[in-house]
């Protein structure tokens, strides 16, 4: 039996059921694959269906602001994608009439959209035979193949492209990329694969020569940058009940549209001595009032793809109202915080009180 047809009959039987996968509206399933890249299913179907009711036209999208996008898109992280998503609606709607584009090549020039992306919207909307190579992907056909080159490079993609060009069904690429992905998730899983019950077992190359374990080879690991966080959460008495002090990133950096405290950072970890005396300089910057206390968390660590970020949180409470003295930052009631885009760093801290 070939290689698509097993692997199809298998996945009829053990394919999950996820609602992108119930329709063939093409900006529904871009909705899905920005939204599940890096992200748990789990996680990814709540996120999914907000976002198809709050915004179910490329119009309801692109003609909401960046601060409700972010919003919406709060705790996926990569806010790129958010703003990417934003930009590539209003492209659809400036440049193709409000419709989705119906080729690969239309796809591609969507912003964020990268060949992964395009092909899974191709074949999972339009039937186009263009393969889908993820993680899942990569992992199956290297171990199928016994493909030494390491995977993460653009001469891994054009090889696994070639070899998937040739095995996927051209009548159902929908079917057959799917099927590679929940496959690759179920039993040819990173570690203890389930390989005696796996129905490529016979014709697996790495299982054949007992090199399982040691494939896909990845590339060398991008080096973590650590920075160093020190989040000045102010707190005092505003005319509409108990306040902080927020302002919006500009730079281009990662949370850029997304509110945050007032920020010290610093290129290495510092003493307490040494934070006292910034908060210090920062208050003396800032008012002419004494803080009545400062409280300085312990720190925590908030992991992202290429960066780790130390961070610690300082409150700092004053009695007086401060609205006047702000500023570069913008009052806001501590109970509004929910209601704008915050990094999820903030947002757990906040929901930890």
């Amino acid at each position: 039996m070939a290689f698509a047809d097993k692997l199809e009959r298998w996945y009829e039987e053990n394919g999950r059921k996820l609602p992108w996968r119930e329709t063939d509206n093409p900006y529904f399933i871009w909705l899905s694959e920005i939204i599940l890249q890096q992200t748990r299913i789990e996680q990814g179907i709540s996120y999914y269906q907000h976002f198809i009711e709050q915004y179910p036209t490329i119009r309801h999208l692109a003609e909401a602001s960046e601060e409700e996008i972010l919003k919406s898109w709060q705790g996926l992280g990569y806010y790129t994608r958010a703003r990417n998503l934003h930009a590539a609606a209003q492209y659809m709607l400036q440049e193709c009439g409000g419709e989705f584009p119906n080729t690969y090549l239309g796809i591609s020039r969507l912003k964020g959209v990268g060949r992964y992306t395009a092909a899974a919207i191709a074949s999972f909307a339009y039937k186009m035979p263009y393969p889908v190579i993820d993680g899942n992907v990569y992992r199956l056909i290297s171990r199928f193949f016994c493909i030494l080159t390491p995977i993460g490079t653009s001469t891994a993609y054009t090889q696994f492209e070639d070899i998937l060009i040739k095995l996927i069904d051209r009548e159902h690429p929908d079917l057959f990329n799917q099927a590679m992905m929940d496959f690759g998730s179920t039993y040819c899983k990173p570690k203890q694969p389930d390989c005696p019950n796996c129905i490529f077992k016979q014709e697996c190359a790495a299982y054949q020569q007992g090199k399982v374990e040691q494939l896909p080879v990845k590339a060398s690991p991008v080096k973590i940058r650590y920075r160093y966080f020190y989040y000045l959460d102010i707190r005092y008495n505003g005319q509409q009940g108990p306040s902080t002090l927020v302002r919006r990133r500009q730079d281009n950096d990662i949370w850029k549209g997304l509110y945050e405290f007032p920020l010290i950072e610093t290129e290495k970890d510092i003493s307490e001595k040494t934070l006292r005396q910034k908060i210090k300089e920062f208050i003396k910057d800032f008012t002419d009032q004494q803080p009545q206390k400062i409280e300085i968390l312990p720190p925590n660590l908030h992991k992202l793809t290429h960066r780790t970020i130390q961070a610690v949180f300082v409150r700092i409470y004053f009695h007086g109202d401060l609205e006047k003295n702000n500023r570069n930052y913008d009052s806001i009631v501590i109970a509004n915080m929910k209601n704008i885009p915050i990094p999820r760093l903030i947002d757990k801290y906040l929901s930890s009180e």
